[in-house]
């Protein structure tokens, strides 16, 4: 999730949060950046490889940063040596799975919150003023927008810029579309291609040509209804990164003339014969940046689309709810819970779709939610208004 105190792309950053520290005795104030929203660290000392990573963690526990000044492949590699010793806490016995969750998200904010203080500075122009630093000019300026002042960032979170720049030029195989989708930096990447595989096999209702796609993300999913036929598709999101995203991937794969991509939260105006969400899938709150796009906290968006649903189909349409169970087995939500929601906004269920996860994690032993992962399903529920 942006920042708030961040400039959008394209704009000059004014008033924003500012690290303050001493670089050779001379005073520095830049521009803090935290897509995390973490406040700027207070409390800042210069680094180099002269640095242990026992020394930097003690740091960073008396929430002291460290803005590094010596080789970045050096800092990359304290870093790692950071993440080895700092290690997960001591797992308790007994640990049931929603426990065992909670310790996890627990560990995730641990983690955020240490290894985000060791951090990287960025000059006016865009460049890294460190030996042996890539060009992050371009992943930058997608991640942030142009700016005209140095700003400073996290280590680790500029490496997640990075790495997001590389999946956009790279992009993603979409089987299902013969094609690849682009996500942008800040939107949720569709690695997952079972649920992909769903909406490309789903029957479609009878003379369907219309379909809305709800929180359209990258627009893979408006992508997939295009390709299956649908000629009038209008693609929803709140995060002007995901439209942004959503535009360009669906002009790239020649669906720009079936899709209109809106500003709006959750349904637009009107009926359509299909409506499609993928919200996220788990009703926790989020602690970190990458949760944004699996957490939705107390079920808003769920909960927002069922209760809306109704009456935003055409008659004779339908709603396709793409989640999986992964909340039940967590112990966050119940089947009976999700069922009740969908009883209580006046639609039925037509029919469920199954399929099992094929990501690494689900066959991770060394995962402590192994069991929820290994056992996870995921769904496509085609839903209907009830008469």
């Amino acid at each position: 999730m942006p920042d708030p105190t961040n400039d959008s792309p394209g704009t000059t950053a004014v008033d924003l949060a500012r690290v303050v520290w001493t670089d050779e005795d001379t005073p520095r104030s830049d521009v803090w950046r935290s897509e995390s929203g973490w406040p700027a660290p207070t409390s800042v000392v210069t680094g180099d490889e002269s640095m242990t990573a026992e020394t930097a963690l003690r740091l960073a526990s008396e929430r002291t940063a460290i803005m590094w000044t010596g080789d970045f492949h050096n800092a990359k590699q304290l870093l790692a040596a950071m993440g080895k010793r700092l290690g997960p806490s001591a797992r308790p016995r007994n640990d049931d799975i929603t426990a065992a969750f909670a310790r996890s998200r627990n560990e995730a904010l641990r983690r955020s919150t240490f290894l985000g203080m060791l951090l990287v500075p960025i000059s006016a122009d865009g460049t890294i003023p460190l030996r042996r630093s890539p060009n992050v000019r371009l992943a930058t300026a997608h991640a942030w927008g142009t700016s005209a002042e140095a700003s400073v960032v996290s280590l680790r979170e500029l490496l997640g810029i990075i790495g997001a720049e590389e999946w956009r030029a790279r992009g993603v195989d979409v089987p299902a579309l013969g094609a690849k989708i682009h996500p942008h930096y800040g939107v949720f990447s569709p690695v997952r291609g079972e649920y992909l595989d769903l909406v490309a096999t789903a029957p479609l209702p009878a003379g369907a040509d219309t379909a809305f796609d709800i929180g359209t993300g990258t627009g893979v999913l408006s992508a997939l209804l295009a390709h299956r036929g649908i000629r009038s598709i209008v693609a929803t999101d709140q995060d002007p990164r995901a439209l942004a995203c959503a535009t360009e991937n669906l002009d790239r794969l020649g669906f720009a003339g079936a899709v209109t991509v809106e500003r709006t939260d959750l349904f637009p105006d009107g009926r359509a014969d299909i409506v499609v969400c993928n919200p996220p899938w788990i009703p926790a709150t989020p602690k970190v940046a990458t949760d944004y796009a699996v957490y939705d906290e107390g079920g808003r968006m769920l909960a927002g689309f069922l209760s809306g649903l109704a009456d935003h189909l055409a008659p004779g349409g339908e709603g396709w709810l793409v989640i999986s169970d992964i909340a039940e087995r967590l112990g966050l939500r119940s089947r009976g819970e999700l069922l009740d929601a969908i009883d209580d906004a006046g639609l039925v269920v037509i029919a469920r779709m199954d399929t099992r996860p094929t990501h690494s994690r689900a066959t991770d032993t060394r995962d402590p939610l192994h069991a929820a992962r290994a056992a996870e399903v995921t769904s496509l529920w085609r839903l209907g208004a009830a008469s």
